[in-house]
């Protein structure tokens, strides 16, 4: 039998079974779902067998997509590594990577990308540029860092921006509070409410910036810099506030606090990598990018890639 697998193919195989979802994997690997669904036809006619059970809830392999997903799993990585080796031999081992952040909270999805990375590149220098930036790419322009992560693509001719993920916005509030009991929150929700944000501007923070000031609403704030203290004014009814699902899940587990969509149809922040057009071509900041990228939608909940 003469095979037709192509690295692309093994790349669907594992983003279907990874993702349980015909759309979730199509948007992972920057597809249409009809070009996506086209590769897997492609392949079960040339084998002969489904590869899939198409009525499983989430998608499940069968035994001959388990056999391909083995295969990729094998395979993939091993490409990966000697594609990295080469380029070790190209550009060298050694280098820097200083990571700029202008969301308090990316600090806690950020390690375990990082710890994988320092796996792949044990010669690169990685770091987070020290302190809160209201404005990271600054740093990008004044060469004090090499990679900011940011919440919006501000076009510029010398920066290059890579998408990250977006990720659901929820609000989060008092158990006991008058709110709690609703579905979702309008905008109109939080006309009466003290808002407590992160000390930035308010073109930074998504609900101020997409949903309250859209709606004419301005409520009142109270600033806070640490995560943890936020949580602690919401669950002593000192007002609400609006974070990622992903950096309070613990303590909505816990039952700390309760969160509610932002609108009936949800409000989605998004991530992006911007770096210099010139350093855009450099392989470990490239595998950086994809890691984050990979490691996030795979840990995080409520995270799709962008």
């Amino acid at each position: 039998m003469q095979s037709l697998l192509e690295l692309r193919h093994l790349k669907t195989i594992l983003a279907i079974q990874d993702s349980g979802s015909l759309t979730r994997a199509a948007e992972r690997l920057h597809l249409t779902q009809s070009a996506l669904s086209h590769q897997v036809r492609l392949l079960e006619d040339h084998y002969g067998l489904p590869l899939f059970a198409r009525k499983s809830t989430p998608l499940k392999l069968t035994a001959a997509g388990e056999k391909l997903a083995l295969l990729a799993q094998t395979v993939l990585p091993t490409i990966a590594s000697t594609e990295r080796d080469i380029a070790r031999l190209r550009e060298g081992q050694a280098g820097q990577l200083r990571i700029a952040v202008e969301c308090h909270t990316c600090f806690d999805w950020l390690m375990p990308a990082m710890d994988q990375f320092r796996q792949h590149w044990p010669e690169v220098e990685l770091d987070i540029v020290s302190g809160f930036h209201a404005d990271p790419v600054q740093l990008l322009f004044e060469d004090r860092a090499d990679l900011a992560i940011v919440s919006e693509v501000e076009p510029h001719a010398g920066l290059s921006h890579l998408p990250l993920f977006s990720y659901d916005m929820v609000a989060l509030l008092a158990s006991d509070h008058a709110l709690a009991n609703k579905p979702y929150l309008d905008a109109e929700d939080f006309a009466n409410e003290t808002l407590i944000t992160y000390p930035v501007p308010d073109e930074m923070l998504d609900l101020l910036r997409k949903v309250l000031k859209p709606a004419g609403i301005n409520p009142k704030r109270r600033p806070t810099e640490l995560t943890v203290a936020m949580l602690q004014l919401v669950a002593s009814r000192r007002g609400i506030a609006a974070l990622p699902r992903w950096s309070v899940q613990h303590y909505l587990e816990r039952g700390y606090v309760v969160a509610k969509p932002i609108t009936q149809q949800g409000l989605t922040s998004e991530l992006y990598a911007a770096m210099p057009i010139e350093r855009s071509h450099s392989v470990y900041l490239a595998d950086f990018v994809e890691i984050m990228r990979s490691v996030s939608v795979q840990t995080l909940p409520g995270v799709s890639l962008l």
